[in-house]
């Protein structure tokens, strides 16, 4: 048995997608990419590719490292196209029927889906389809698109994948692949990213540009919201079926999710993490004598603050990137030990001094307390924790794994509570109008028509919440018991 050493008091990734079409080393290329997308997830992962005969597929458990780099695991997907999926699951259990991409032989040919975000009426969409005599293999959200296109009645099967569209609601971009083509969709408010580059004048589509970076690829644009772009031997072309409405891209990608080293609509995510940095520091700073990031993501933010506020940075707390989830110990004093497997406090440059911490988030609040007592033991004499992000008051229903809102602390607290809590000396968030100021808005958020997808911090959900009706979990109905 496993338990994550901080109780799961964090934001889990959502997925990363990647797909390759018309190059020999189609499979391998996919493979590089999803290395670059592992932030997005890490419980498994899989590509399906296709030699203009057959189709091959790999799904794994575990990381790309542990699978996707063996010469005979990349030799047994053989083709000039190839699409990829990293994965944490939000919907459905983390079992290996639920690795994406899942493939079907529909109609028209194969079918393989790799799919990011989180459908909000797949559960209802999926009891319809029971009814109507539709047998489910996994438990995921994923397989109702592909059930949709596989009883849709259009004459092919891109008239039949833009008539499952139509019957979908929240966010998601896909990456599929058929016998002639590989596809690229982005919902209709382009909350879930979805980007195209070029190598060698071919073409690929992966969740974010660090992706493109690492095969040396060209980034040519994003797909943009509600767009379907079509890739076969004869180039791109853009579909849009949807009546169009403005982008709402997902702000998460911007403070946590991508990496600090893509691009996301224009702007680098790594200076937008510094400007929250600068723009928290004008907010409400405090006198101290160092500023300390909680790794890794708070490093830019804390960077940015440090300037601000002109205070010195260092980094107070080294992190072990070699440690993921640890063994229950049979007593809680040894037990207690596994918290400095991951973070330890550089003792030497917190000793007397006053501390301002800089962290992302607080979503349950525990390892925040955990963080701040860290500090105390290593000599602080204040400890001041500052979030370069609005407080979370509202869970995610579009691909990112939030606790309910009874478990959210900035739900159910009032910020001094939060600051008892926690155990600091005295804590801030950045605002919501901040927030959007540091990302070039400069008259902070327009309530009436927001640039992003914000609702964690706000309660504006953008599409319908359908799901959230019915009390029942897409993963109870399953009857099959599955080992992981």
């Amino acid at each position: 048995m496993s338990a994550d050493i901080w109780d799961g008091d964090t934001l889990r990734e959502e997925c990363g997608i990647f797909g390759v079409y018309g190059h020999p080393d189609a499979s391998a290329l996919v493979a590089l990419g999803l290395h670059a997308l592992q932030h997005r997830g890490q419980e498994a992962a899989g590509i399906v590719s296709y030699d203009q005969k057959q189709f091959h597929a790999e799904r794994r458990m575990g990381l790309v490292s542990e699978h996707f780099t063996k010469s005979n695991v990349i030799d047994g997907l053989p083709g000039d196209a190839a699409v990829g999926h990293v994965r944490y699951s939000t919907t459905g259990g983390t079992i290996l029927r639920n690795v994406q991409p899942l493939f079907a032989d529909l109609t028209g040919g194969g079918f393989a889906v790799a799919h990011n975000g989180n459908l909000t009426n797949a559960l209802t969409l999926r009891n319809e389809l029971v009814k109507q005599g539709a047998i489910f293999q996994s438990t995921g959200d994923t397989e109702t698109i592909l059930q949709l296109v596989a009883r849709s009645k259009r004459g092919n099967t891109l008239s039949r994948l833009i008539d499952a569209l139509f019957q979908i609601e929240g966010a998601y971009s896909l990456v599929i692949m058929t016998n002639k083509k590989l596809i690229g969709v982005r919902d209709p408010l382009g909350i879930r990213p979805l980007v195209i580059g070029q190598l060698n004048g071919k073409y690929i589509l992966a969740s974010e540009t660090c992706a493109l970076d690492i095969i040396d690829a060209k980034f040519v644009r994003e797909v943009e919201n509600g767009e379907i772009v079509v890739i076969t031997q004869n180039g791109i072309e853009s579909i849009k079926p949807f009546p169009p409405v403005k982008a709402r891209p997902c702000i998460f990608e911007y403070i946590y999710f991508a990496r600090p080293d893509s691009v996301a609509g224009g702007l680098s995510v790594y200076e937008c993490r510094k400007s929250f940095g600068r723009q928290l520091a004008n907010e409400s700073h405090i006198e101290a004598d160092v500023v300390i990031p909680v790794p890794d993501s708070g490093v830019p933010a804390a960077i940015g603050y440090a300037e601000a506020s002109n205070t010195p940075f260092e980094l107070g707390i080294i992190r072990n990137h070699y440690v993921g989830r640890t063994f229950i110990e049979p007593t809680q004093t040894i037990r207690a030990f596994s918290v400095k497997l991951k973070h330890n406090a550089n003792r030497i440059l917190v000793d007397k001094k006053r501390v301002i911490l800089i962290d992302d988030s607080i979503v349950r609040g525990t390892t925040s307390i955990k963080i701040v007592q860290m500090m105390r033991e290593a000599g602080a004499t204040e400890v001041h924790m500052r979030i370069a992000a609005p407080p979370i008051r509202h869970p995610d229903f579009y691909g990112i794994d939030t606790p309910v809102q009874d478990q959210l602390l900035a739900a159910n607290s009032s910020l001094e509570e939060m600051c008892d809590f926690i155990g600091a000396d005295s804590l801030a968030f950045l605002t919501v109008d901040g927030l959007y100021k540091a990302m070039g808005h400069k008259n902070g958020r327009d309530n009436d028509n927001p640039a992003y997808t914000d609702h964690c911090f706000t309660g504006d959900y953008p599409t319908q919440l359908q799901d959230q009706k019915n009390d029942e979990k897409i993963q109870q109905l399953s009857l099959l018991s599955e080992r992981r």
